[in-house]
């Protein structure tokens, strides 16, 4: 009964979280557009899915993934091997993004509309071959930028030079990048911020912070996700200046 009276109450949190959305949409439904709600029963069953699956998926994160982000990080820690840990970084970046929904549906996105704009051949094969290259580069730029991220916990770095210094360089390289890949390289920085890796990620980070001394989970545990939305950036228009 405890655990079913939780549930209700994370359910009515999830619900709060979407009401301001939920008012938005009804005003301008209702009140500017002055028209009713099209299959209002649909819609009412959607959201309800909607809660729900937002309810387990807040759940999930608290039982399932940042606990083992955490105790994963505090073990690499008690074994002071800084190898392991830099590649088990790498590796956490990588996985965690080349699964993201969110970046399958923009890399094929853009391969359809390069192949429509004759970028690329107009072709399954070419189509393929340019998302999953697509796809590839922003992986190996997420892992690396939570090696870089760890370091930076690991020897006290100061987040502001490195993140003034990627932006630079991001500004830079969008005199140089091809116009076509620009916009592309600016949302994979978005879409690695999704479901899958900003748990794990964020676990990481904290558990790490929380385990050496000196750290302060609050001030160096934070700033890895920052890493993971700007490296795509670099990669991705570099990715863009070599197919050119």
């Amino acid at each position: 009964m405890k655990g079913f009276t939780a549930f209700l109450q994370s359910m009515l949190s999830s619900l709060r979280d979407l009401l301001p959305i939920i008012v938005v949409i009804g005003f301008f439904q209702l009140i500017v557009l002055q028209q009713p709600l099209p299959q209002l029963g649909t819609i009412s069953f959607g959201l309800l899915l909607v809660v729900l699956g937002l309810t387990l998926f807040v759940i999930g994160l608290n039982m399932g993934l940042f606990p083992i982000g955490e105790s994963m990080a505090q073990a690499f820690a008690r074994k002071g091997s800084a190898a392991w840990l830099l590649f088990f970084a790498f590796c956490l970046g990588f996985g965690t993004t080349i699964a993201e929904p969110a970046l399958t549906a923009v890399a094929s996105e853009a391969a359809y509309v390069a192949a429509e704009g004759g970028m690329i051949a107009s072709n399954e094969s070419a189509m393929q071959d340019y998302a999953s290259g697509l796809r590839l580069t922003v992986a190996l730029s997420v892992g690396v930028a939570i090696v870089l991220g760890v370091l930076r916990i690991l020897k006290g770095w100061s987040i502001q030079r490195m993140i003034i210094g990627g932006y630079s360089l991001v500004m830079v390289m969008t005199w140089f990048a091809p116009p076509s890949i620009i916009g592309i390289a600016y949302d994979s920085g978005g879409v690695t911020t999704s479901t899958i890796t900003v748990p794990l990620v964020t676990a990481l980070g904290v558990g790490l912070a929380s385990s050496i001394k000196g750290r302060n989970p609050m001030v160096d545990g934070f700033g890895l996700i920052a890493f993971a939305s700007l490296t795509p950036m670099i990669f991705v228009m570099a990715y863009g200046l070599w197919l050119a």
